[in-house]
């Protein structure tokens, strides 16, 4: 698909970060785009950004509100995009929102552990039973599912757990694997790629203890920071002295970091995933640091998990993967 003027994508999680720099550059091209996320102020800013770009003749943005995790709520979210972009059809997927939690299956709640593979995993899968007819009508379709590098090193270093996270992207990354030939045998005019962003300069941080909370703000709650200084702790770093309000200041130092700190940008992170798309490349790093991390797991997969590696891994990929 080198053109995407003319076609209708779904972007799920396109109130932040990837997800919006995917629905501005799409509709850019004159491509239309149907949006989903948890949050409608989100995706209200990610509209009137794509307004403010220009939104070429025939082209539209719609937003939806939509928990990727529940099936009824994709179905909800299909059948709207159906209705107003008056289609039954769907050249683009992809299947992008995703959440951090639930790093420990001993530490942390099974629910929190749950809500986080729910999402990141089940939100790919449902995503793509979903909105399978509507890519099946279409004349050429492309299914793009975001995991992560941590679907190859399912790790952020040795003193943090990341179980859910990296299970749920692991499974993103054989889910799209094996749908290379099960695509070719059975709709051979679909194609699917595989997204393995590094370090990009996104809010899924913040997003992600609101989903867990249910609050769409910025605020900690006393929960928030109890479950900061569990996590803080587990990373052998003593709490027991600190005030809430050093706390509150440290949590969001680490997120303004996060977010403006990193080594790509969200909309250099959307190019790169649809340059891939157009060059019809079925795996696609995201930033030298996602090459960078691929090359040392091929090279050593044994030692991937040792202390030692991770120290070689932060030399070479230059940041701090466990914070």
């Amino acid at each position: 698909m080198k053109d995407f003027a003319g076609k209708i994508a779904v972007v799920t999680g396109g109130g932040t970060g990837m997800g919006r720099e995917l629905a501005r550059q799409l509709i850019a091209e004159g491509c239309s785009v149907a949006m989903c996320d948890v949050s409608a102020r989100n995706m209200a800013e990610t509209v009137a950004l794509c307004e403010a770009d220009g939104i070429p003749q025939g082209a539209r943005v719609t937003a939806h509100l939509a928990d990727v995790s529940d099936e009824s709520q994709l179905i909800r979210f299909r059948d709207e995009a159906s209705a107003q972009h008056d289609t039954n059809r769907l050249h683009l997927l992809f299947n992008n929102a995703g959440i951090g939690g639930g790093g420990s299956m001993i530490a942390d709640s099974r629910e929190e552990w749950e809500r986080t593979f729910n999402v990141c995993w089940g939100g790919v899968y449902l995503g793509v039973r979903t909105f399978l007819p509507m890519l099946q009508a279409a004349d050429e379709a492309h299914i793009v599912n975001t995991s992560s590098v941590n679907g190859f090193w399912a790790s952020l270093g040795p003193k943090v757990s990341h179980t859910a996270y990296a299970a749920a992207k692991f499974a993103v990354k054989g889910f799209s694997e094996a749908l290379i030939t099960d695509l070719a045998l059975n709709a051979p005019h679909i194609k699917v790629s595989v997204v393995m962003p590094g370090h990009i300069g996104t809010s899924i941080v913040a997003n992600s203890r609101k989903v867990m909370t249910g609050r769409d703000e910025d605020t900690l709650s006393d929960e928030d920071l109890a479950r900061a200084r569990a996590h803080i702790a587990r990373m052998g770093v003593d709490v027991s002295q600190l005030p809430d309000a050093a706390l509150r200041s440290m949590v969001a130092e680490q997120h303004r970091r996060f977010l403006e700190e990193a080594p790509t940008t969200a909309n250099e992170a959307a190019t790169i995933i649809l340059d891939g798309v157009k060059a019809d490349r079925w795996r696609i790093l995201v930033g030298e640091d996602a090459q960078k991390m691929d090359a040392l797991v091929r090279r050593d997969p044994e030692a991937a998990y040792t202390p030692a590696f991770f120290d070689v891994l932060a030399k070479e990929v230059g940041w701090r993967l466990g914070g």
